[in-house]
């Protein structure tokens, strides 16, 4: 194998912008919790529509975890 005895910096381009890298982080975060929320609350509904309910109540009860999820979370 080639050895690389490069002594120069890895990055030359500008400086970074944090702000943009935070305000993209949370952005991920966000996403990622309403994802997981959204997927806990179908399978919970659809698990309810199926041994109890139907379609009807399940997509009330998916409404109903959704909308809790905000206030909660």
């Amino acid at each position: 194998m080639a050895d690389h005895h490069d002594t120069a910096p890895a990055e030359l381009g500008a400086p970074m912008d944090y702000k943009e890298h935070e305000s993209t982080y949370n952005l991920f975060l966000s996403l990622s919790k309403w994802g997981i929320v959204s997927c806990a609350a179908l399978l919970v509904a659809m698990a309810f529509g199926f041994f109890v309910g139907g379609f009807f109540s399940g997509s009330l009860l998916f409404i109903i975890i959704c909308v809790a999820a905000w206030f909660l979370l």
